[in-house]
């Protein structure tokens, strides 16, 4: 990026990363399941729950009468289901749908099929394909001054007594408490609820084209094993997750938001496959005396506010291999933004900090590209000269090389220190939800979309384009057409990245361009003129 070097090592990592994305994916290594902790109750095997999911409602179904229950807070719209007491669509009112100025952001849906379900395990227990009765028709919401709304729901049990199913919404919170408690009846010894997304293996809309893919799938986070992630094809393979323990949490994760359960003491994860193309991820939990209680988080991944909510929680922002180096750089964007107030000013500040932090590491690049530079006619000389006896010809270049005291191999190892960082932080850039519909400055309404004028990306191409011209002419003829090449190939890609990456390429090219252009002048007037 700084110059042609590093531009061929940076797509040359790139492509290298992403071969070693799709190697993650389709050569997992099967990992050993978690053992009870001693003395952990027994719980059953997911093979207990009730088999597939309710199918989508027909014509002629009975479900097509089902109810549901509008539930409105401060931040969210929750549609509870009287079939299975699920929560079948969730909007979020602080995020707009992709692409969608006029329409808020759904994560749970019907036409996407994801939602969340609960029950109890057992002959004549109410679970997910349960009528669950409804505390009224119509909608429910949080008052003004009121800071919890509780909709409780109840399924009769045979022999008197009923199930009640509680969700509590919370004001400013997207944490949901889902409690199932017996009233009236003694619950059966032992007895076990289990917590359940349901979800097609589709992505959510808007996550293509930007270079790679960003992952969903369901995640599960243990104190032993810390965090797995599970892709919808290995749902069902028990050596590919945790089964069985005291801590942690499990999570259905997508770019930007996800969803999460997280028990209390004693559960047992499970993946399944269902029919109809969709698949389920849970907890199976005991029920000791005659309640339980599961929160839910389902919401944005805003990393300020995750580890608080529960220990690794933050890891679902996934930067993949590089997090020890992408954590700091966010947390640096983020006390940036709290300066400025606006992300786009924020990412040009970081640019500015990270190009000073390694200001000594390119400077030594660029002294030795500028020489380069300068004995490139020479280099090109000795080449037609000695066209027939490669030998010669490398014996004439180190000659030059030794008499000029010039490395050939000088501006390489600084530019592979960087690259680490370059690529950490196009993972912030891309996974940092607190950047999605956040402006820039004029046309630049969305720094997680792509410039809608293309301004940003032709300009860094012409920011590229310079660049090629101040380092040296490479002395092969067709990595010199590369190069000239490079440019417009950069440009035609970051035509569909989000605005905020191509911003921070911009900057960094055109403070690389006046690094570059100083220390040209100064190993010119050191005596070093250009042929």
């Amino acid at each position: 990026m700084d110059n042609q070097r590093l531009i061929l090592l940076l797509v040359f990592f790139f492509s290298l990363m992403m071969l070693w994305s799709n190697w993650q994916q389709w050569q997992q290594p099967a990992q050993k399941a978690a053992s009870a902790p001693p003395g952990a109750l027994p719980l059953p095997s997911p093979t207990a729950l009730p088999a597939g999911s309710p199918e989508a409602p027909t014509p002629s179904s009975p479900s097509e009468t089902a109810k549901t229950l509008r539930v409105r807070t401060d931040l969210v719209v929750a549609d509870i289901a009287e079939v299975g007491g699920d929560l079948v669509r969730l909007e979020l009112l602080r995020h707009k749908a992709t692409g969608k100025k006029d329409e808020n952001f759904l994560l749970f849906e019907p036409k996407h099929a994801y939602r969340a379900q609960s029950g109890l395990i057992g002959s004549g227990l109410p679970n997910h394909k349960t009528r669950w009765q409804l505390p009224q028709e119509g909608e429910l919401s949080l008052k003004e001054g009121e800071n919890t709304l509780r909709v409780a729901l109840f399924a009769p049990l045979e022999g008197g007594g009923k199930v009640v199913k509680t969700y509590v919404f919370r004001r400013g919170s997207y944490l949901v408490d889902v409690e199932h408690r017996f009233e009236g009846a003694f619950a059966p010894a032992p007895v076990y609820a289990y917590y359940q997304f349901v979800r097609d293996d589709q992505p959510p809309e808007g996550v293509e084209g930007f270079g790679i893919a960003t992952f969903t799938g369901a995640a599960i986070y243990t104190e032993q094993e810390k965090f797995k992630k599970v892709e919808f094809k290995d749902f069902g393979d028990v050596k590919k997750h945790p089964a069985r323990a005291d801590n942690g949490w499990l999570a259905m994760v997508q770019h930007y938001f996800f969803a999460a359960w997280l028990p209390q003491g004693e559960r047992e994860y499970f993946t399944r496959k269902l029919d109809g193309k969709l698949y389920a991820a849970g907890v199976i939990v005991p029920i000791v005396g005659d309640a339980v209680t599961v929160p839910l988080y389902a919401g944005p991944q805003e990393q300020s506010t995750l580890d608080s909510i529960a220990p690794g929680l933050s890891l679902v922002v996934d930067y993949g291999w590089l997090t020890f180096i992408a954590a700091p750089l966010f947390w640096v964007l983020e006390w940036l933004y709290q300066l400025v107030g606006n992300w786009g000013w924020a990412i040009i500040l970081l640019t500015v900090l990270i190009k000073a932090a390694f200001y000594p590491l390119s400077a030594a690049s660029y002294k030795s590209m500028a020489k380069m530079r300068v004995l490139t006619p020479k280099l090109m000389q000795i080449k037609e000269t000695y066209a027939d006896d490669r030998m010669r010809m490398n014996q004439e270049m180190m000659e030059l090389y030794k008499r000029e005291k010039v490395n050939p191999l000088g501006g390489c190892l600084p530019i592979l220190v960087q690259i680490p960082v370059f690529i950490a932080l196009y993972w912030v850039l891309l996974g940092t939800v607190e950047m999605r519909g956040a402006p820039w400055l004029g046309w630049i309404e969305d720094l997680s979309a792509k410039d809608p004028y293309f301004i940003l990306p032709i300009l860094m191409g012409a920011t590229m384009f310079v660049q090629t011209k101040l380092n040296p002419t490479p002395p092969d003829p067709i990595q010199a057409k590369v190069m000239l090449w490079m440019p417009i190939i950069f440009t035609v890609m970051f035509l569909w990245f989000p605005s905020g990456l191509v911003l921070y390429w911009t900057v960094n090219n055109l403070l690389s361009i006046a690094q570059q252009w100083q220390v040209n002048r100064m190993i010119e007037r050191a005596g070093l003129k250009t042929y």
